[in-house]
């Protein structure tokens, strides 16, 4: 009998499993936090791309440079050589020293590959969470000190109706005008506050149209006319009937009435405020100026941050909650605009509203 052959197709080898190395690296490439890994010579064997960015200077690469020389921190090193000699986990708080610092949370932990002793870095940047958490608080302390002075007189006054004064007819009215003053400085603040508040969560659009300037100025002058005639403040327009603006009219109104009175607050007495409007490259330019003492430079760079006051004994003396500026540099922004100032000691201060034309 004639056994016949039967010819197997010959199976294709399976391809060699990638190395440790390798892996490492891909996982690394998909990361978007900052990971180095360090050898036993205390040099940096991996690094991904975000690592390469954050810890790289001048287009230095980092891969085999000292972890030393890359990043000059002792903790951060001796936390990368206890992982590799004593195969301990540990975590680090880091601080970059560069034009802005930058603050990291490390976790380094030991990791074997190819049977060798290496130590694994994680940085988690922390900067903007640290940032608005110094922020939260800087908040809380102003509001906090913003209502406290307020809610101290009212109680005051009140304790002293309760104790007999409100059958003082001389000065009973003058106590309840004190707790008015007081409770619409807290209405005022708390008002502020909201609006502030829903103007930063994206949650207050603009209807940007054709305005009239002059007839929005005019309105913000006239509604504003018995403040500074209270302090002897003369008001002015030099915008010309024909200018027209896009604008949300009345965003575009609170803007104006924010820089006016904050121009008559910090005014002097006999002073002036003029609203001027002039086209400049092509943008509506909308200045309220004044005739005050003027700002101090180093004041300039933080004048639009809330509750920021580059004279705090005047602003208690005219009064404020110290986030109107705060609220025409997002409104501005919302309008494709921005808010600048100029200042000149002695002279007098300009709010300048730029806005797009279309």
């Amino acid at each position: 009998m004639q056994v016949s052959s039967i010819t197997h197709a010959a199976q294709p080898e399976a391809a060699a499993p990638p190395a440790p190395t390798d892996i490492l690296q891909k996982i690394l490439d998909t990361t978007r936090e900052a990971v180095i890994v360090v050898d036993a010579d205390m040099r940096i064997a991996r690094a991904n791309v975000p690592a390469e960015v954050a810890f790289g200077r001048d287009g230095f690469d980092i891969e085999n440079g000292r972890l030393s020389e890359v990043i000059r921190d002792l903790d951060l090193h001796e936390a990368f050589r206890k992982a590799i000699v004593s195969q301990a986990s540990a975590d680090v708080r880091l601080e970059l020293p560069t034009r802005e610092i930058r603050k990291f949370e490390v976790h380094v932990a030991p990791i074997e590959l190819d049977g060798a002793a290496f130590a694994i870095g994680f940085f988690y940047e922390t900067t903007q969470i640290d940032r608005l958490e110094i922020i939260r608080q800087e908040f809380l302390s102003n509001i906090s000190h913003e209502l406290r002075t307020p809610l101290t007189s009212i109680l005051a006054f009140v304790e002293t109706l309760e104790s007999g004064g409100i059958d003082d007819p001389e000065n009973n009215r003058h106590f309840l005008a004190v707790i008015r003053r007081n409770a619409e400085r807290m209405h005022e603040l708390i008002a502020d506050i909201l609006e502030l508040s829903m103007i930063e969560s994206g949650n207050v659009s603009v209807d940007i149209r054709e305005v009239r300037l002059s007839n929005a100025v005019d309105e913000v002058l006239s509604a504003l006319s018995t403040k500074a005639a209270d302090r002897e403040v003369k008001l002015r327009s030099k915008v010309t009937e024909k200018t027209l603006v896009f604008a949300d009219p009345t965003r575009l109104g609170q803007m104006l009435t924010n820089l006016v009175d904050n121009a008559i607050k910090f005014n002097r007495r006999g002073g002036e405020v003029v609203v001027s409007h002039e086209m400049r490259a092509g943008r509506d330019i909308v200045s309220v100026r004044d005739t005050g003492e003027g700002i101090l430079p180093e004041h300039l760079q933080r004048i639009f941050e809330r509750f920021y006051r580059a004279d705090r004994a005047r602003t208690r003396e005219v009064g404020g909650t110290g986030l109107g500026l705060s609220i025409v540099k997002h409104l501005a922004r919302l309008h494709g605009g921005e808010v600048s100032v100029d200042s000149t000691l002695g002279t007098g201060t300009t709010f300048t509203i730029e806005l797009p034309s279309k």
